[in-house]
């Protein structure tokens, strides 16, 4: 049996349910470069290890990664918002590797198809589109001018 009171832990080991720093840049990568150029110029994290992996994430991606001061969750405050609609359904410390690709999807399509506030009561997803589409039209626009 594992004494987890007197054992040292290792620091920077293996990463635990796939969240270490390669896990997460390829995830990243994979992800980000499915969205239009102009629409993935940067992304803004906390100090978090998981990030360690951000200049080969620049390099793959052409991503620039902007880091938030430690202790300032304000710099972040859409992205502690939506932590905290997701541990409504993942508490925090949640292995994620228990849970189906399926389940993890449905839980990000029941968060992106609920209106918010702060986006004039759309939703995620209806607030993307519309983006989506405006960028269309400036693209087709600024091709035939």
């Amino acid at each position: 049996m594992k004494d987890y009171y007197t054992e040292l832990r290792v620091k920077n080991g293996p990463a635990l349910a796939g969240h270490g720093a390669e896990a997460v840049r390829d995830a990243i990568t994979r992800t980000i470069v499915k969205l239009p150029e102009h629409l993935r110029k940067s992304l803004t994290w906390d100090q978090g290890a998981e990030m360690s992996q951000h200049t080969q994430l620049r390099i793959d991606t052409g991503l620039k990664v902007y880091f938030c001061d430690p202790r300032s969750p304000w710099q972040r405050g859409s992205n502690e918002n939506t932590n905290g609609l997701l541990r409504q359904y993942f508490p925090k410390g949640t292995d994620l590797s228990l849970h189906s690709a399926d389940a993890i999807i449905a839980v990000a399509h029941t968060l992106n198809t609920r209106s918010r506030k702060t986006l004039g009561w759309k939703t995620p997803a209806e607030a993307f589109n519309q983006l989506l589409i405006e960028t269309q039209k400036e693209d087709s626009v600024a091709s035939t001018g």
